[in-house]
């Protein structure tokens, strides 16, 4: 395949990824091409010639050509993809930055009667104003068990790759960069003020991934900004949700408390990437990051999640982070963060359920909600913390009926 074909790999963070000289060129990325906006090509020592690396908005048109040669397989995978949910105990699953083209694919397979499980889209964010503006995209009502529930906005990279965007430097050497390393925002703050106005004046939920405490800052910046444009009060419900809020800082943690934002934590990062981040930001940020013991205190509804695929989808191993934020090096990445099993299970339960405004149907075991669970072989509340990842699916229930026995 190499050197003679375009080869293009992607890192399983989604921030960033590797070209070779044919990719490269086929992307008309050359010496002369300007860093995009939100976004890195990397360069060879002393040149400006690019060595491959392709971070944030650099790699999108690399990821759209992949996606380009991807979709022609969506039908074939789509069972097994179920299935694989289904064996997970996952009853409900969320696809985030979803085109059109692929809004278009889901409904029609539920239409067809193919969903096994609900599934709920978060379109992108550059598509907004024309899927608002659409008669036949509709948002936060299912048709057949798929819905669209709102817009997802990408605001920074990823911390382990050093592209999310921080107030404070990284410690550690940042690839491209020599000076005041802190990552960088993906949109530029105007642009962020503009789509939280246009999605607050239409009642559209916002979903936003924002992992560094700087682009923290630019989300609640620009929440304030269109509540001020759209004369809406700052604290309306309007379940505008922070993704992964990976390193808040514990006074946005009580911003998000007043303004009923909510934050939807990452804890698997912990095991995976807990040791990387003592080293690359320091115990203090390290030790907070997606803080559920701080976030519980203060009565938030955080949820906790996967980020498949860049971690395994498996909501008793997100438990199990949530519990004991042990890293691979078995390390205890924030001892006074860690959540109680009874948290853990909300997070990725009845949290989520509010999450996706769907608290009156969904999320815990009552009469006249839907009849979504899951049987396990072991009691998470009562088997030793460090068990409860090897806790089994040993059957899942949709509509009251077995999708999954094992």
């Amino acid at each position: 395949m190499l050197p003679d074909n375009p080869v293009y790999l992607q890192h399983t963070s989604g921030h960033m990824g590797v070209a070779n000289s044919a990719a490269l060129k086929m992307m008309n990325i050359t010496a002369d091409s300007p860093d995009p906006e939100g976004g890195s090509i990397a360069r060879m020592p002393g040149s400006k010639e690019p060595n491959g690396l392709v971070q944030e908005t650099a790699m999108y048109p690399f990821v759209g050509n992949m996606l380009q040669i991807l979709n022609a397989k969506q039908a074939e995978f789509f069972d097994s993809t179920q299935d694989y949910y289904t064996e997970n105990g996952i009853t409900t699953a969320q696809d985030a930055m979803t085109d059109r083209n692929a809004v278009a694919f889901f409904q029609k397979q539920a239409d067809a009667g193919k969903l096994k499980i609900d599934l709920i889209a978060l379109s992108g964010f550059s598509g907004l104003e024309k899927n608002l503006a659409d008669s036949d995209m509709s948002f936060k009502t299912y048709s057949n068990g798929f819905k669209s529930q709102g817009t997802k906005i990408i605001a920074d990279g990823s911390p382990q790759g050093k592209t999310a965007y921080f107030s404070k430097p990284f410690h550690t050497e940042v690839p491209g960069c020599h000076h005041d390393c802190r990552g960088l925002p993906s949109l530029n703050q105007e642009a962020m003020n503009d789509l939280f106005t246009l999605a607050y004046a239409n009642d559209n939920q916002l979903f936003i991934h924002s992992n560094g405490d700087a682009a923290i800052d630019m989300v609640i910046a620009a929440h304030e900004y269109a509540c001020a444009e759209n004369n809406q009060a700052v604290d309306k419900d309007r379940r505008t949700i922070v993704i992964h809020s990976q390193f808040v800082r514990p006074e946005q943690l009580e911003t998000f408390a007043r303004y009923k934002m909510q934050p939807s934590f990452f804890t698997n990062h912990a095991y995976f990437w807990g040791d990387v981040h003592v080293e690359n930001l320091g115990e203090e940020r390290a030790f907070f990051l997606s803080p559920i013991a701080s976030a519980d205190s203060l009565g938030l509804k955080y949820t906790n999640h996967s980020d498949a695929t860049v971690t395994p989808v498996s909501p008793l191993f997100t438990v199990w982070s949530a519990v004991n934020r042990t890293s691979r090096s078995g390390a205890i990445i924030g001892e006074a963060q860690r959540a109680t099993p009874y948290q853990a299970l909300k997070a990725v339960t009845s949290y989520a359920a509010y999450e996706f405004v769907e608290e009156d149907s969904k999320g815990t075991l009552e009469a006249g909600k839907t009849a979504d669970f899951v049987i396990l072989n072991e009691n998470p509340m009562t088997v030793a913390p460090d068990k409860i990842k090897y806790i089994q699916v040993a059957e899942t229930i949709k509509d009251g009926e077995t999708v999954f026995k094992m």
